[in-house]
């Protein structure tokens, strides 16, 4: 339990009826980096979109929900299975340190093997030291394949 009386232990795949839930902690990821946009109304919006898609979960932590982790999931040629995807996993101020973050990765690989997945994949801003020691914790690393330079996450705006 948290100083707010959240349940850590409570794990579940969100559906229709959370989207509320999974927008307001959308939000406060947004605003944890301190960022205006997406407006508080796209991710009202837009959250019942992802919780429809059947590539697509969002998993929730605590009682009342404190926590929350986005999966997406893609056919690879180099795995001949599912990729998963870790968009997004952010959990409150008042549940931090709680164990939930951990307890989220454990589900969401649980939840990615379930969906026949053989390898997840993330980014993390090497800021975030908090979220790099977790990542690393359970395995996760910058590679090199094949070895002599890093591989970097690219995006474009289109």
């Amino acid at each position: 339990m948290s100083a707010r009386g959240i349940t850590v232990s409570v794990i579940r795949l969100a559906t229709a009826d959370d989207a509320a839930d999974v927008a307001r902690l959308m939000i406060g990821f947004r605003d944890w980096w301190s960022r205006t946009e997406p407006p508080d109304a796209a991710f009202h919006e837009d959250v019942g979109r992802v919780l429809a898609d059947p590539n697509s979960d969002f998993l929730l932590a605590g009682d009342p929900p404190a926590g929350v982790c986005q999966l997406r999931y893609r056919y690879s040629i180099w795995t001949g299975s599912d990729d998963c995807w870790l968009e997004d996993i952010f959990v409150e101020e008042e549940a931090r340190g709680s164990g939930m973050g951990r307890e989220l990765m454990d589900a969401a690989f649980a939840r990615a093997r379930e969906r026949g997945c053989r390898r997840m994949e993330l980014d993390v801003n090497e800021a975030n030291a908090a979220a790099l020691a977790l990542y690393e914790s359970l395995g996760f690393s910058a590679w090199s394949d094949p070895p002599g330079g890093r591989n970097l996450l690219m995006r474009r705006r289109l």
